[in-house]
């Protein structure tokens, strides 16, 4: 099993910055991709940001050029920092691991962004 610990979620205003960030920890084998998605209330939760195992990166459109993701292997920890944030920016939002093709969800984290 992997246990996810997510943290750097809060209130911030619009314009402002955050950085989450999620640690794994557990029978680690071998982390492939590592992402970011997030979920407000009423509506499905999307892919933020993703990078793979050789630092290839993604983003949904609506993030690209204010956020970016990022990894530290050896802390086997992935990181999101968010800049110029938007009020439609508030959402949970969950770190996504895939470690040795299982799947792994943290426990989501609040980000809100007042105008």
């Amino acid at each position: 099993q992997v246990q996810l610990v997510e943290s750097g979620g809060g209130l911030v205003q619009a314009g402002g910055s955050l950085r989450l960030s999620c640690a794994a920890s557990g029978t680690i084998f071998s982390i492939n991709g590592m992402g970011w998605y997030r979920q407000a209330p009423g509506k499905q939760r999307d892919l933020v940001a993703h990078i793979d195992s050789g630092g290839s990166t993604n983003y949904a459109d609506s993030v690209k050029g204010r956020f970016t993701i990022s990894r530290d292997n050896a802390k086997n920890t992935v990181y999101l920092q968010m800049n110029s944030l938007k009020p439609e920016d508030t959402a949970v939002y969950y770190c996504r691991v895939v470690n040795n093709r299982s799947v792994f969800w943290g426990q989501g984290t609040q980000v809100t962004v007042s105008s």
